[in-house]
């Protein structure tokens, strides 16, 4: 018998079962945050208009968590930005996650933002899903910059 899913919008009661595969997404990819950080995520999951947080169940169980931004784009109507995409190991290969993705493109759409875009890492194991569902950007290279407070600026 195939396992009931259903996704929606996390709420407060769902901040145990959120906190342990938002914890098992940084181990996978071996980020350390304090628990201040997942508190403050949490907050802003629940409070903010344009970030947000689902949660994927089956059988009612919480297998799956997404977090994804509506931003302004200077070309398009909109965009939005899956920022994490995290299925249990055990819930995995049972379509949580093209379901979720399909969930978050529905939403931005629905509020104006019909653009969806996510990174990952090249070597990722979700890639065979996301080279199936998504559209890779051949030749685009992802920079970050942070300042360092303790740099001086280089004289010009």
């Amino acid at each position: 018998m195939a396992a009931m899913m259903e996704i929606d919008f996390l709420t407060e009661a769902d901040r145990a079962d959120w906190e342990t595969l938002a914890r098992g997404k940084d181990a996978y990819f071996q980020v350390e945050r304090g628990d201040d950080d997942y508190e403050r995520t949490w907050r802003r999951l629940l409070d903010d208009q344009r970030i947000r947080g689902i949660a994927a169940r089956l059988d009612g169980r919480m297998v799956g968590i997404a977090h994804y931004v509506f931003h302004a784009s200077v070309w398009y109507a909109g965009k939005c930005y899956l920022a994490d995409l995290f299925v249990d190991a055990e819930a995995r290969r049972r379509g949580v996650a093209t379901a979720v993705i399909e969930w978050v493109a529905r939403d931005a759409e629905k509020h104006g933002f019909p653009g969806l875009y996510w990174n990952t890492l090249k070597d990722a194991p979700a890639r065979a899903l996301y080279d199936k569902v998504g559209k890779l950007h051949q030749g685009l290279i992802h920079y970050a910059y942070r300042r360092d407070p303790n740099q001086t600026p280089t004289q010009r």
